[in-house]
């Protein structure tokens, strides 16, 4: 059965939050991840000769089910997961989270009745991989990436340090060149790996599958890391956990005294580590420099260590480092010099602050590449550090973000206010070194500049209206309608409407309204062409290459509306895409059904409370209690777009009947109000008698009303069964994805109205009473307040 991505990763996470109890999410998440593994891993290797795991006998996910309820249950569970580990080289990988911890999973009954729930979720019939297709490894990886993303957030500041955001690790993977790479020997390496999601990335990127090694030091952290290239069919993927600067585990295979070198690099490493030269071991780290990186600063040791495992000549990487590196003086300045001289900084991406889990600071992506160092004339530097989302106390990329800054740097293209080329000569001679952003890039907002003359003699002036970006350009009727020449004053101008109609002027103005048909033709023309991919989804396809399509497209078509900015219609679509449409696509493309899954509805069943007494003893065979049905809804067809496509006038009568109820319930609150004395009702028989009317109305009228609700759900779900081809195609295709698209790209559009109509009404108020008006309004008042104490007896 085809499962939706966003249910079981939400249904997941709340299952095993639930059971997390006190312990802390940034331990607790050993213990799930380590479950998920060894499930997916029996599910796909168990009866393979072959397979990549190993999974000897009595070491199975089955044997960890036949465990629920064991008083030993704990000890048990580490010598299975002992077992295979040792099967698989993998001791001190992916047995570090111990199952028979009382401190952590309690004692007696208690850590049986939580490991004998943890086991249980992952019984659950929708995280049966046996059978995967290929895209179902996606599944289970991203399921992997969904619990960590999940666990760095609740984890908190110190300790949410294991995981790089996946939208960070994306960019990493775009900007090093990895998808044109023609070397099928090519490798890999991250030197600070933590769980893995940047190598993950970045080995995605590739056109075809490369050789993957990662260091860690972290211990249980490297586990997280092999279980992640396991779980996304990486098997063979290289994790090694040790110090990197006293330990580097990647050596010359011909010099023990020099570390291996690699095509592609990515690396997030801790920020201004303190203690990395502890046990230092140079391995040639440092030859080229005249000074080493500062003791109780590891920035520059970690970008020197990168370098020096480039391959020379070829060798590109991305690092994640602290915008202090691009300034910062003493040791750091002369190696800063060294690397700019040598040409080896291809780009510096600066982005937002409080975007990773272990710091609030702003970082940058370093870009460092060998290849053309000769002919490499400058340095391309973005600013994005003010395209992000918020996200609980944390900020994040958009998918517009990840996309403009991918596609700005790969082609190089030269953007005001947001990205630039800056020569050599300009780094070195005018700012010594500096590679400070804002020193290339100004990214701030104009200065909102107020005029005095306007302020002492009235007016708005033309300067302010002129500024108002774009609008006057596609507008310019529309700016005879709303502003009029202020009389005797040149370059002033008045309002010609009242401010409270200058909204109404702009949306009912002809030419916005016939902005809007351009608007609305850009997107007919995409589904023009989206029209043949999404109405005949194939099992073959790809969501991957799908959404790629869709997304270019739509880019495409609204490229020269420049009143909507094309990345903002761009996350119109790949949000919609990510909370849904994915799910949907994926569903059609997997299930044996195809299209035909839209005549599937689901009941939706709450979970029923364990009594305090079941509790006392899991070890019993107990006959478990059957969800409760509290509802249905349509797998691929919301219960809503159906009602609203079929079942219109019967909508249209239980409204009727509501605002009927309604009305009868406001005239019985009325009455009661009206003959209540003293908090009794009066027992006059005429008041009895009209109030047991009242209330025998409302009965029935509630009565009336549920049997209408209840008969048009059942209707409703029938009509399912019913769907012809076409409707199928209607109700999903063009109800559902292009109708939430379409509302999506006219809210973009109303919002321009917004702003102009905010920005004009501004710029009124601002300059709507001048200083002279002010001041004669103020001694008036003055006076009044004078009059008053003067009465009172008082003199000012």
């Amino acid at each position: 059965m085809a499962v939706k991505k966003s249910q079981l990763y939400s249904s997941l996470w709340a299952s095993c939050d639930k059971l997390r109890g006190g312990m802390d999410a940034s331990q607790y998440k050993d213990y799930i991840l380590t479950l998920l593994f060894i499930k997916y891993v029996s599910d796909k290797y168990k009866d393979d000769p072959y397979g990549a795991i190993a999974i000897p006998d009595g070491a199975s996910f089955e044997n960890l089910v036949a465990l629920k309820g064991n008083k030993n249950i704990g000890e048990e569970i580490d010598k299975l997961i002992a077992k295979l580990a040792e099967a698989n080289n993998l001791t001190g990988i992916i047995n570090n989270a111990h199952f028979n911890d009382e401190s952590k999973i309690g004692k007696g009954d208690e850590m049986v009745d939580k490991l004998t729930g943890l086991i249980a979720i992952f019984q659950k019939p929708e995280l049966d991989f046996k059978n995967n297709k290929a895209e179902d490894d996606d599944l289970i990886g991203d399921a992997y990436e969904y619990l960590m993303r999940n666990f760095a957030t609740a984890s908190g500041k110190s300790k949410g340090q294991f995981y790089t955001p996946a939208e960070v690790s994306r960019i990493l993977a775009k900007v090093i060149d990895i998808s044109n790479c023609t070397d099928k020997n090519a490798t890999i390496y991250d030197p600070a790996c933590g769980s893995g999601s940047l190598l993950i990335r970045a080995a995605n990127e590739a056109p075809f599958p490369l050789a993957i090694y990662g260091q860690e030091k972290d211990i249980s952290t490297a586990g997280l890391a092999k279980m992640n290239v396991v779980l996304h069919n990486i098997p063979s993927g290289e994790i090694h956990s040790d110090n990197t600067f006293s330990d580097p585990w990647y050596k010359d295979d011909n010099d023990d005294a020099k570390l291996r070198k690699f095509d592609y690099i990515v690396a997030n490493p801790p920020f201004s580590m303190k203690n990395w030269m502890d046990g230092l071991k140079p391995y040639g780290r440092f030859d080229d420099y005249d000074e080493l990186p500062p003791e109780k600063n590891g920035d520059y040791a970690w970008l020197l260590h990168i370098i020096k495992s480039m391959k020379n000549n070829t060798g590109k990487a991305a690092v994640i480092l602290p915008h202090g590196v691009l300034f910062r003086g003493n040791a750091e300045e002369s190696i800063r010099k060294n690397i700019i001289d040598r040409h080896l900084i291809k780009g510096i991406i600066g982005l937002p602050a409080n975007l990773f889990y272990g710091t609030g600071i702003p970082a940058c992506i370093i870009v460092l590449d060998k290849e053309n160092t000769a002919n490499r004339t400058g340095i391309f530097m973005i600013d994005a550090s003010h395209g992000f989302i918020k996200d609980g106390d944390k900020n994040r990329l958009r998918e517009q973000d990840i996309y403009k800054i991918v596609t700005t740097f790969n082609s190089m293209t030269e953007v005001p206010g947001f990205s630039r080329f800056v020569p050599f000569a300009e780094v070195i001679e005018k700012n010594a070194y500096n590679l400070n952003i804002p020193r290339y890039i100004d990214s701030s907002e104009k200065e909102d500049l107020q005029s005095i003359e306007a302020h002492l003699y009235g007016g708005i002036p033309q300067e302010d209206i002129d500024n108002i970006p774009h609008f006057w350009n596609v507008f310019p009727n529309l700016k005879k309608e709303i502003f009029g020449e202020y009389t005797g004053r040149k370059g002033f101008y008045k309002l010609l409407i009242q401010k409270d109609d200058v909204h109404k002027t702009i949306t009912e103005n002809a030419e916005f309204l016939e902005y809007n048909k351009k608007v609305n033709k850009a997107f007919e023309e995409w589904k023009a062409f989206a029209n043949p991919i999404l109405t005949n989804l194939k099992p073959a396809d790809s969501n991957k290459e799908i959404i790629l399509k869709l997304s270019e497209e739509i880019l495409s078509k609204f490229t020269k509306l420049e009143l909507l900015d094309k990345y903002d219609v761009y996350q119109v679509l790949l949000a919609y895409w990510n909370e849904t449409m994915n799910d949907d696509v994926l569903l059609v493309i997997q299930d044996e059904l195809g299209y035909k899954l839209a005549k599937i509805t689901d009941d939706i069943k709450e979970e029923p409370k364990e009594s305090k007494k079941s509790k006392k003893d899991s070890s019993k065979e107990k006959k478990p209690k059957e969800p409760k049905v509290i509802g249905w809804e349509g797998r691929l067809i919301p219960k809503q777009i159906v009602l609203d496509a079929f079942f219109e006038s019967e909508q249209k009568s239980i409204e009727e009947a509501e605002e009927k109820l309604s009305q009868t319930e406001s005239e019985f609150e009325e009455f009661v109000e009206e003959n209540t004395e003293d908090n009794e009702l009066s027992q006059k028989p005429e008041i009895l008698k009209k109030f047991k009317t009242y209330e025998a109305s409302i009965k029935s009228q509630k009565k009336t009303i549920a049997d209408l609700k209840k008969k048009l759900d059942e209707n409703c779900r029938k009509r399912y069964d019913t769907f012809t081809d076409t409707e199928i195609t209607d109700l999903l295709v063009n109800r559902k994805w292009y109708k939430t698209i379409d509302q999506g790209i006219q809210n973009l559009y109303v919002t321009v109205a917004n702003h102009f109509t905010k920005r004009i009404v501004e710029l009124y108020e601002r300059y709507e009473n001048t200083l002279p008006e002010l001041t004669a309004k103020l001694a008036e008042e003055e006076k009044e307040v004078s009059a008053h104490l003067a009465q009172m007896g008082f003199k000012l």
